[in-house]
């Protein structure tokens, strides 16, 4: 350990030095898997947001990035498309050795995957309007019995479970699951197969999700994290969709899965690269997020009676039940962006190619926008949270996540008479996408 890094270790209370960079340990666990799964990392959160909301991470084995940790920064570049790019470099953090395995593979691009999380201006926009109408509100709309039917099943298998079940792997997961399934055109028996590889992808460092996750005694964050995009899953999630893809080609139907296989963009067909990125996109983050914020809402109002009764007898609040959990867990919690210039932001002088790290689940705890930021509060007004990102890389289907949980708990409320924690709930380890993956509960139902 450097003097430097034993001062940090000394000194957290007190403000860095003039280069801004953030104190050693705090940097690590921004980088640390394990820290997204025990919570460390909103103490992190919470000093930097004070004492360096805006500082530069230098972790051994990953290029330094800056931080933005306060809401208003990370609402000011989301909204700075041109400055901050998604696509110039990995828009989720990586690390050295990873990026370049991804450069060598990919002919020199950073990106496994070009899905619109990697796309800027103009193929942005062109790659975003083949399926947008798919998911606004006017054409959810007529969707909505469908849903409503889905969840109603939902809850039935949850009435017949005997008062006792682990909600996230035998409820939340299934549900959204099924319901982006049937809109993408994927047979409900190969539904498993989709949530086993959603898993693997999202939580490839953790010990329990990944495929082959690094020992969880390793002492270093390095191996879980190259652990972070595994090869293996992104061949047989696209050799899933180019045999649906070929298929849809020939005989169309009326699914997001032949949009995608028949969409033209320039007068040309999409690439294959380009196909199954969107397919693998809408497949993983469709139903992942949503199952995540609606894990963690029924471990929230588990905790709290007070919040689990107060929504209980005012079902109207529902929509504010599906915003607080949306903020309470803030399933995506990082992304990253690239500084296309020199330029300078919140007071600090960026070069061209800084890389910078959007920290949504700090930014949805700011003290200066949400008052008592680290309560759940089912009533929360107004709730200005930035769990879907913001500008033009909002994300696509999140009126299609909000309906899908206000609908379960339309579903689910009026019948639930009672919930408490029935053992030990536990969340994944990931930095980029993460979420409970396991709560146990003790219900009753009317």
């Amino acid at each position: 350990m450097t003097s430097r890094q034993a001062g940090d270790d000394l000194a957290m209370s007190v403000m860095t030095a003039a280069d801004h960079r953030i104190p050693q340990p705090l940097a690590d666990s921004l980088c640390l898997p394990a820290a997204y799964a025990d919570g460390t990392v909103f103490e992190t959160y919470r000093w930097l947001r004070k004492n360096e909301p805006f500082g530069v991470a230098k972790v051994e084995g990953i290029d330094p990035f800056w931080v933005a940790t306060r809401h208003a920064d990370i609402l000011e570049i989301s909204r700075q498309n041109s400055l901050f790019h998604s696509g110039d470099r990995s828009p989720t953090l990586t690390t050295q050795v990873m990026d370049k395995k991804v450069r060598d593979m990919m002919g020199g691009s950073p990106h496994l995957l070009r899905t619109l999380v990697q796309m800027d201006e103009p193929d942005h926009a062109k790659y975003r309007a083949l399926t947008q109408g798919w998911f606004m509100p006017q054409n959810l709309k007529s969707m909505e019995a469908r849903i409503r039917a889905i969840a109603r099943a939902a809850v039935d298998r949850m009435a017949d479970m005997g008062g006792e079940c682990d909600f996230v792997n035998q409820v939340a997961l299934h549900f959204p699951l099924h319901v982006i399934m049937s809109i993408l055109g994927v047979p409900e028996s190969d539904e498993p197969r989709m949530l086993k590889l959603t898993q693997e992808l999202f939580g490839a460092a953790d010990p329990e999700l990944g495929r082959n996750p690094a020992d969880a005694a390793t002492p270093t964050h390095l191996a879980p994290e190259e652990q972070q995009f595994d090869f293996g899953v992104i061949i047989d999630f696209s050799n899933y969709f180019r045999a649906l893809s070929e298929e849809r080609r020939k005989n169309p139907t009326d699914d997001l899965a032949s949009i995608i296989a028949n969409s033209v963009i320039d007068g040309q067909p999409i690439s294959d690269l380009e196909a199954m990125s969107y397919y693998i996109i809408v497949a993983a983050a469709g139903h992942d997020t949503t199952s995540s914020s609606t894990g963690g809402a029924m471990w929230a109002l588990a905790e709290r009676p007070r919040e689990f009764r107060k929504v209980k007898d005012d079902l109207s609040l529902i929509p504010g039940l599906v915003d607080e959990s949306i903020r309470w867990t803030t399933p995506v919690k990082t992304f990253m962006r690239t500084a296309t210039e020199d330029t300078e932001f919140a007071g600090r002088q960026l070069k061209k190619n800084d890389w910078i790290m959007l920290a949504y689940a700090s930014g949805n705890r700011d003290e200066a926008v949400f008052e008592d930021p680290d309560d759940f509060r089912v009533d929360r007004k107004p709730n200005r949270h930035l769990a879907f990102g913001y500008g033009a890389h909002l994300c696509l289907g999140q009126h299609l996540a909000k309906m899908e949980m206000r609908i379960l708990w339309e579903e689910m409320l009026p019948r639930l008479k009672s919930v408490e924690l029935a053992g030990e709930p536990a969340m994944s380890q990931a930095v980029f996408v993460n979420g409970p993956k396991r709560l146990p509960i003790r219900f009753e139902f009317a």
